[in-house]
């Protein structure tokens, strides 16, 4: 049995459960950070979001069947928690999702967390013009690396298609870092 198997059944046995999420975090909850830190650009937002994602999780763990792999389901539920706290978000302030991102943006020059200079400022910038998936795909690919298989199972999609929209989006944000 491979560690991932031992985790999943550590982590629906009830004996072994609070110690196995424990694990569980320890060995996600970086990547997981940055997944959603670029998606919802602000290091509080993105606390909130981590920290509903592993409640999530740790609800919903004696679901989970083993269709995938547990870093692909957690990462779903990690991308649908950021979206809906920017669908929520925008509902609030009674503005749109993109409205919801350049506002985010802008407050990233003032943002302790946020280490970046100006071209990283620029590419944020770019990546908020994307439109949602497009979004969701550069990231992926570009700062978490992920391979094509791993987008496909985590954003249920085909491999064809999400290289089509990362394609796409790095022509697009060529485009917007030359004209601006």
């Amino acid at each position: 049995m491979n560690s991932e198997n031992q985790l999943i059944a550590n982590l629906q046995s009830k004996s072994t459960h609070e110690q196995a999420f424990q694990e569980l975090v320890s060995l996600y909850k970086e990547r997981l950070y940055w997944h959603i830190r670029h998606i919802v650009k602000s290091h509080d937002d993105t606390d909130d979001v981590l920290q509903n994602t592993f409640l999530k999780v740790h609800s919903n763990i004696q679901q989970f069947n083993g269709n995938s792999k547990l870093f692909s389901w957690m990462y779903r539920i990690a991308t649908n928690e950021a979206l809906t706290f920017i669908n929520k978000r925008a509902k609030q302030m009674h503005i749109s999702n993109e409205e919801v991102q350049a506002r985010a943006i802008a407050n990233l020059e003032t943002d302790v967390y946020f280490e970046g200079d100006d071209i990283q400022l620029k590419l944020q910038q770019a990546i908020a013009a994307l439109p949602e998936k497009q979004q969701l795909v550069f990231n992926m690919k570009y700062f978490q690396e992920l391979k094509y298989k791993e987008m496909a199972e985590i954003l249920e999609t085909s491999e064809g298609a999400l290289k089509a929209s990362y394609h796409i989006a790095t022509k697009k944000i060529e485009t917007f870092l030359l004209n601006n």
